[in-house]
């Protein structure tokens, strides 16, 4: 990464984190009501997800709704630095364990997820997005290049630019609050 590229993301992750401060997780509930309308996730979909932490939008409800249609969830434990994410069976009565950066993962069994659901720092209607720099979804969703991408995110997390990298995969579409966008040219 150009040093260049890693101070604007720096910058914008300063800036995006006091932004998301301002925000409701409980905001969730409206994105998973969205989600669930847009039928943009497979009845067969083995759904990679992530359990808020840090002022993050809440996706348990969305989560525990497609546990209740009957769909497969995972959640990511955190490997050691320089590793892609693990996804874990969960369901809502799945014993969490404590994970690495005051993570929480499932105690189940590992899975391959085909669709993932994505936290964003910050996002644009592109298609691309800001995480908090460690690279872990970078190397998960290298390694999962076919799986669907969701970002989830509040609508207040939306930016004009992104700094990219050529390594960076966009989203296929994004949910928050305010309704879920599908994002038409990836680029």
């Amino acid at each position: 990464m150009s040093e260049s590229i890693a101070m604007q993301k720096a910058a914008l992750r300063r800036l995006m984190l006091a932004r998301r401060e301002t925000q409701s997780p409980a905001l969730g509930h409206a994105l998973a009501k969205y989600v669930l309308a847009s039928g943009i996730i497979p009845d067969d979909a083995i759904i990679g997800g992530f359990f808020p932490m840090r002022g993050e939008i809440d996706i348990l409800p969305l989560l525990q709704a497609l546990h209740a249609r009957g769909q497969h969830v995972a959640l990511p434990e955190t490997p050691p630095p320089g590793s892609g994410l693990v996804f874990r069976t969960w369901t809502p009565s799945t014993r969490m364990l404590q994970g690495r950066y005051k993570t929480q993962h499932p105690d189940g069994l590992t899975v391959l997820p085909d669709f993932l659901l994505v936290p964003l720092l910050a996002f644009n209607l592109r298609g691309h997005r800001l995480g908090y720099g460690g690279g872990y979804y970078d190397r998960t969703l290298a390694t999962l290049p076919a799986a669907f991408r969701l970002g989830c995110a509040f609508a207040a997390q939306e930016m004009e630019n992104i700094p990219m990298e050529a390594t960076d995969l966009p989203m296929h579409a994004i949910a928050t609050e305010v309704g879920v966008q599908m994002i038409n040219s990836p680029a």
